[in-house]
């Protein structure tokens, strides 16, 4: 039988390890990806994702169950994140490592193109665009759950995500 995340969080709510220690093992992955998303640098991301859990187990107690474990735990991903982006200068741009295919080498390395621009295209949009879209499109969340992640209106996410398929577009456009 697998344990729910509410179980494993009033487990964790317990001191125990083990419980919390299942949370990270299913939720590493997806925040990672999402402090990928927004940060661009795997080194950046995986500390972004080890703070995010480290935060998480210090305030577990806390962990009311308003909202769904995962929401919970992508916003304290997502501020870890745009504190860390808050830091920078400048955002840096650095695409992920592409998997290796079997497809002909003439598709396979328009499949790079397409995937590296569109790549750059994301990371060109500004932290209000990108995140709900990251979240929406990579974790596959609900505008609900987005709105409650970034703290706005589902309106908000809706006009964001909006305004930056419309943005990707035309920058693909004009490549």
């Amino acid at each position: 039988m697998i344990a729910t995340d509410n179980l494993l969080v009033q487990r964790a709510a317990s001191a125990d390890l083990r419980a919390f220690d299942v949370l990270v093992r299913r939720y590493q992955l997806p925040v990672f990806r999402l402090c990928l998303g927004m940060l661009g640098d795997e080194d950046d991301a995986q500390d972004a994702a080890q703070d995010t859990f480290f935060m998480a187990w210090r305030a577990i107690g806390r962990f009311r169950g308003d909202a769904k474990f995962s929401t919970w735990l992508y916003r304290i991903a997502t501020n870890r994140c745009l504190k860390e982006l808050k830091r920078r200068p400048q955002r840096t741009e650095q695409l992920p490592d592409l998997p290796s295919t079997q497809s002909p080498p003439d598709e396979h390395f328009e499949a790079i193109e397409r995937l590296a621009a569109v790549a750059t295209a994301v990371s060109r949009l500004n932290d209000e665009q990108r995140i709900p879209l990251l979240l929406r499109e990579v974790e596959d969340l609900t505008y609900t759950e987005i709105a409650e992640i970034l703290g706005v209106t589902m309106t908000a996410v809706k006009s964001r995500i909006y305004r930056a398929r419309v943005e990707l577009a035309r920058q693909l456009v004009d490549q």
